[in-house]
């Protein structure tokens, strides 16, 4: 038997099978539950006809016998439009400490020096996969690049039930699933920046059966981009679906040099044989592990200036906010829009967004003054940046033009009032460190970034960028972001930096590398926050997911909750308040303070744990419950969320409480409220009881809620 035409990459769970046919050809083979001895794929046939393609292949190329949705599209140098890759070697390189192994696959194109390199990296406690394609230029003149995909993934099931995320504005990350049919479904963006309102660039995919949270074979899927993306799933004749995952073609045509190599981002793949949930919780050990920029310091629970002040504010205003943050046991207090520009004061959205010095009139001692008050009352200070914009009435705009995304001859439209800078231009990648770095140099104080960006590419063009490189300028934006992101993680690798973007739109894993965390929405509503969190947190960890609690009637919303229910709903992400503090009666002040006590006791569990979804929002019973258990299995925390009205014959739930050791009792201790309506309170179940039986609080009006703290008491 020839093993070294077999390539069995494994994690502790899982196996990745690909071969090296007779033709030299990288053939994949499954991808699924481990698989020690792979041996047999060697000799396995599958009777397809020459005359219907080749056998699935571990990266498709367009030419020879191919005729599905390649993963990569070439022009080659001469003219010839075909590429076909066949195997030349791989070697494998063990990486932190034995649990990342990295599989280099190299291949060549038959004819022309074009080379692929596929590299798959194996995370073997996670339980995930990634891949990504390195294409290097070895041929005289220049090529181009019309698909470069990071990841051709073929799978085999009966059927296939693909769910997907979509949403807007205020309305990210919801779900909705469709069985494929014989064809092409697309999820893609074409908006460059803030690219996951309308869709997100993963997926769940459940294998023969509808979703289910903890039965059944599911992959899920996740590329680590924050440009335009697509992923595709084309079901063929054969009823094999093939995914082709990464950066949008679109437009974007790339021309790759002699010497040069074009790298892919990664697509994360997982496998779970235990529904969706095996799936997510593969996911956020990635994340916690290696996905998320600093995932193991606690972020601090915080105040936001901007739904509480908006544009008008003074100085008292900020330091009674402050103060009052500082009263309620809160950790932190950013500071949010307006306060910068002096020609063109920032008084409103339309002028002085691009010239980053501190607002005289509003703040006369500076940001140093209001950083060091807050840290005088024992709280961390942070400020918020939209550095890539800039407003049309602003210093920057008349004195760099030039900067500013736009074609010649054409209008440059707005959107927020503002225009993009063109992150190609290295000129530009300077300033905006530059801005960054500056507003750090403001004080030593300074411990959170608040990185907003509002808008999406419009008409497109680089005033940088030589005419017959426009395309470029889709990937080369993002690649401008990131080299600012690395600049300024190398001179402050310990500030925290919130990826905001309207709320939800820069929430992938390409920035999640650099930040630790995202603004989940601008959606701070509860009710909609549900399945605005419940999408998120099916991909992203709660570690980076902020939530906070806001003005009732919510000022996206205008629904009218009660301060209990907006913090309980808070409290299953990182939670912070987005309201003025005096706005609050004594009471909810005091509620405030007791629950941010209470969040501080089980933030570790929220932040680290394992998620176990109990019941979906989706599920049109208007209920909704979570739970996460920490790694020992020694303390959990139940949220449990009533947002329609149950009547008398619905009044008590039934939730069995997964992810607990049935060895082991625990004592239940409701939180956030004087005297507790379940019989359980204070009482000590065995583990064996709480999975198989459950608790069955009673929550029976809208808006009713209740948080449960489980503890180990052997």
């Amino acid at each position: 038997m020839n093993t070294e035409k077999l390539i069995n990459l494994q994690t502790k769970d899982l196996s990745m099978v690909m071969t090296i046919g007779k033709d030299s050809v990288v053939y994949f083979q499954y991808f699924g539950e481990r698989i020690d001895d792979a041996s047999p794929f060697l000799n396995k046939q599958t009777y397809r006809r020459w005359d219907y393609g080749t056998d699935p292949q571990a990266y498709l190329a367009s030419g020879g016998q191919n005729y599905r949705e390649p993963a990569l599209r070439v022009t080659h140098s001469d003219g010839d439009l075909n590429t076909e890759l066949f195997y030349t070697g791989h070697k494998q390189t063990k990486l932190a400490d034995g649990n990342i192994i990295q599989t280099t696959i190299t291949m060549h194109d038959k004819k022309l020096p074009l080379i692929v390199e596929l590299v798959v990296t194996a995370y073997q406690r996670e339980n995930v996969f990634s891949q990504k394609i390195n294409i290097k230029n070895n041929e005289k003149k220049d090529v181009i690049l019309h698909n470069f995909y990071s990841s051709y993934l073929p799978v085999r099931a009966k059927k296939y039930y693909l769910n997907s995320f979509y949403g807007e504005w205020a309305q990210e990350m919801s779900m909705e699933e469709s069985l494929l049919n014989h064809g092409i479904k697309t999820i893609e963006n074409k908006m460059g920046i803030r690219t996951s309102h309308t869709e997100n660039p993963s997926f769940v995919l459940a294998l023969d059966t509808p979703l289910n949270e903890n039965v059944g074979n599911v992959i899920g899927g996740a590329l680590a981009w924050s440009g335009n993306y697509k992923l595709n799933f084309q079901v063929d004749e054969f009823d094999i679906l093939s995914i082709t995952a990464g950066m949008n073609p679109y437009a974007s045509e790339y021309t790759l040099a002699p010497d040069e190599t074009f790298h892919t981002p990664e697509m994360i793949y997982t496998y779970s044989t235990s529904g969706a949930g095996g799936v997510t919780r593969n996911l956020h050990d990635l994340a916690r592990n290696y996905g998320v920029y600093d995932a193991k310091t606690i972020r601090p629970t915080l105040l936001n200036s901007w739904e509480g002040a908006y544009f008008k504010f003074d100085e008292k205003t900020i330091t009674d906010m402050i103060d009052d943050a500082a009263g309620m046991g809160l950790e932190m207090f950013v500071l949010d829009d307006g306060w910068f520009g002096n020609k063109y004061p920032r008084r409103n959205s339309s002028q002085g967004l691009g010239d980053w010095q501190v607002t005289k009139e509003k703040l006369p001692n500076g940001i140093a003054h209001l950083a060091d008050y807050a840290v005088n009352k024992g709280l961390k200070f942070g400020i918020w940046i939209e550095p890539e914009m800039v407003n049309p009435k602003s210093e920057l705009a008349e004195k760099h033009p030039d900067w500013v995304v736009k074609v010649k001859g054409r209008a440059v439209p707005t959107t927020r009032n503002q225009w993009l800078l063109d992150l190609t231009n290295p000129e530009v990648q300077d300033f905006v460190f530059s801005v960054f770095d500056d507003v750090m140099k403001q004080s030593n104080n300074i411990s959170y970034i608040k990185w907003d960006a509002n808008r999406h590419v419009e008409s497109v063009g680089s005033m940088y960028l030589p005419a017959d490189g426009q395309s470029h300028f889709w990937i080369k934006y993002i690649q401008g972001l990131y080299s600012v992101y690395e600049r300024i993680r190398a001179k402050y690798p310990h500030v925290i930096i919130q990826a905001c973007s309207s709320g939800g739109g820069r929430v992938d894993y390409g920035a999640l590398k650099y930040h630790q965390e995202i603004w989940t929405s601008d959606n701070t509503g509860p009710r909609s926050r549900m399945f605005i969190q419940y999408g998120t947190n099916m991909i992203y960890p709660a570690l980076v997911t902020g939530s906070h609690v806001s003005s009732s009637p919510n000022h996206q919303t205008g629904n009218v909750t009660p301060i209990k229910f907006r913090f309980d709903m808070a409290m299953s992400g990182r939670l912070g308040m987005e309201l003025q503090p005096k706005d609050l009666s004594a009471k909810e002040k005091e509620f405030a303070r007791v629950a941010i006590e209470n969040y501080k006791k089980i933030r570790d569990i929220v932040m680290q744990g394992d998620l176990y979804r109990i019941i979906s929002p989706y599920e049109d019973k208007g209920l909704y419950v979570i739970m996460y258990v920490s790694k020992d299995k020694k303390r959990a925390v139940v949220f449990d969320y009533c947002f329609e009205f149950q009547g008398r014959a619905n009044n008590s739930q039934q939730i069995k409480l997964n992810g607990l050791d049935p060895g082991k009792k625990y004592k239940i201790t409701e939180l956030n409220v004087e005297k507790s309506n379940f019989w359980g309170n204070g009482k000590i179940l065995s583990g064996q009881y709480l999975i198989n039986e459950g608790i069955n609080p009673k929550l029976e009006k809208m808006y009713e809620s209740a948080v449960f703290y489980i503890e180990n008491v052997d």
